[in-house]
């Protein structure tokens, strides 16, 4: 993922979310980004670019012991 992409998303998750929330790139993955609030790992945003439309799937587990 390109780092304007990254700067992008991680002011749309700041704004919707939380200010706290941070978007960083993963290392040796350049096709999905990873994000945090504060130092807990949420999940992982990917880049879909499929005929043409760009979208972007953010995938987050939830653990039972977390409910």
């Amino acid at each position: 993922m390109k780092t304007e992409e990254i700067k992008k998303l991680d002011a749309y998750f700041k704004r919707t979310f939380n200010p706290e929330m941070v978007v960083k790139a993963r290392p040796r993955k350049d096709d999905s980004a990873e994000v945090y609030l504060g130092e807990e790992f949420l999940g992982v945003v990917y880049v879909d670019d499929e005929d043409g439309d760009l979208s972007y799937n953010f995938s987050m587990a939830i653990l039972d012991v977390d409910l």
